[in-house]
């Protein structure tokens, strides 16, 4: 088969580095792609938003089927661009994408379909903000209505820091579009999972649980991310916690929005927090995450095409998903100064003696290739991703790996894991 991977980020790099693992692949192309992919893939020089671009080279070069990495061109109805040119593609159609995209729509069906999350309240204008805010009190959490790359949340332990929101939000547009209207969601406290189903709209089965480190700082301090790091599998999702999550919110979902006759094909990922009163959605996203498929992708066993060719026959209910009974740890190698301003261009060095230690894997996320050098070229740098024979283990070999790794003005959070570590630590 000749695959097209769209993206460009450390996702899609682990994606094709999957796909390209199977017996049944025999040309992969990227697009745009990066210098991590381009190890994998034949990469070619079209935007991720540029539907009719793509659609014409899936024709030309007679793919059989594309896999969408990010939430924009999902968001934007790629899918549904294909679709209508008879295009075999992987992901949810545009009004299914709205799981993610917006976040009224979202919580407004949770509610209608008594899927556990918190109480909510959508603000068109600051002034309606400002008068939740009065009533509420806080702590609580403004969310940007739409797609803002991970950093469109933020947690407001005080008034003053909840209305300094609704101006960053709602005045100074901080996040464009995203922010024309302003969702105030109860704050829920408890520990955070994230669970990643593929599904065909009926059936919906399951990838390792992990759980990521959105916060810039360590002890989780700091702006939102796109995400600074990720382990799988949390010992806090035991079997039972995983049960409970895939019977009262997984499945209970796609039943909902296959009722409201908005059927979901593809990956449906569960923003999950575990609260005193059981597990309750944060949010949902229409993909995997990022970094969190730098490590589920590495423990997923079975292969990804059979997958991905499950959910868009509709024959999941006859797949089973092997996965790796050992644990994974991603920690992210950043621009100083990400996520607000940082500086590019700088020479990486280390990468091959990071992966010689083996099981160590670099996905790419925000690099470029100059005069033969491989360089920085966004916040988000790499993602080093190293197995282990169990979290602790997995967690070590990662950061022995990220010291081989040598950049100018390199940050990375030296904690990623430290909730598994203090639970197991007192478990024994």
């Amino acid at each position: 088969m000749t695959i097209l991977v769209v993206g460009e980020g450390g996702r899609e790099h682990a994606i094709t580095w999957k796909l390209a693992q199977s017996a049944r692949v025999d040309q992969i192309y990227a697009a745009p792609g990066s210098p991590g992919m381009a190890q994998l893939a034949r990469c070619v020089d079209i935007a991720v938003n540029n539907f009719a671009g793509l659609a014409a080279f899936a024709q030309e070069k007679g793919i059989d089927l594309t896999v969408v990495g990010p939430e924009v061109p999902l968001a934007e109805g790629i899918v549904d661009h294909f679709q209508k040119l008879g295009l075999r593609i992987f992901g949810p159609t545009r009004e299914a994408a709205r799981i993610e995209s917006d976040k009224d729509f979202a919580l407004d069906l949770m509610h209608r379909h008594n899927i556990p999350t918190g109480d909510f309240r959508t603000c068109s204008n600051a002034e309606e903000a400002r008068e939740c805010i009065a009533e509420w009190g806080a702590p609580v959490v403004l969310k940007a209505i739409g797609l803002a790359a991970g950093k469109g949340v933020i947690i407001c332990m005080t008034e003053e820091e909840a209305l300094a929101a609704v101006d960053e939000i709602l005045v100074d547009n901080a996040f464009g579009s995203a922010g024309d209207r302003c969702v105030i969601m109860e704050y829920l406290e408890g520990e955070e999972a994230s669970i990643f189903g593929f599904t065909d709209g009926k059936d919906i089965v399951f990838l390792a649980s992990a759980q990521d480190h959105k916060r810039i700082g360590e002890g989780d301090t700091g702006p939102n991310t796109g995400g600074m790091g990720a382990y799988a599998p949390p010992p806090l999702v035991t079997d039972e916690l995983h049960d409970e999550i895939v019977n009262r919110i997984m499945i209970p979902t796609v039943k909902a929005l296959q009722d409201e006759g908005c059927s979901y094909v593809g990956i449906l990922y569960g923003g999950i927090i575990c609260t005193k009163d059981g597990p309750k959605v944060i949010e949902f996203n229409c993909r995997l995450g990022d970094p969190e498929a730098q490590i589920v992708l590495p423990l997923l066993k079975s292969d990804l095409l059979d997958l991905i060719d499950a959910c868009i026959d509709g024959t999941v209910a006859d797949t089973i998903v092997d996965v790796d009974d050992r644990a994974a740890a991603c920690v992210v190698l950043a621009s100083e100064g990400y996520p607000v301003q940082y500086d590019i261009g700088h020479v990486i060095s280390g990468m091959e003696a990071a992966e010689a230690m083996g099981d160590v894997f670099l996905f790419h996320a925000g690099t470029a290739l100059k005069e033969g050098d491989i360089v920085t070229k966004g916040g988000r740098v790499l993602g080093v991703t190293a197995i282990g024979a169990d979290v602790p283990e997995a967690i070590r070999r990662t950061y022995e790996a990220v010291e081989k790794i040598e950049f100018e003005n390199r940050y990375f959070r030296k904690d990623i894991g430290y909730r598994a570590l203090d639970r197991l630590a007192t478990q024994a």
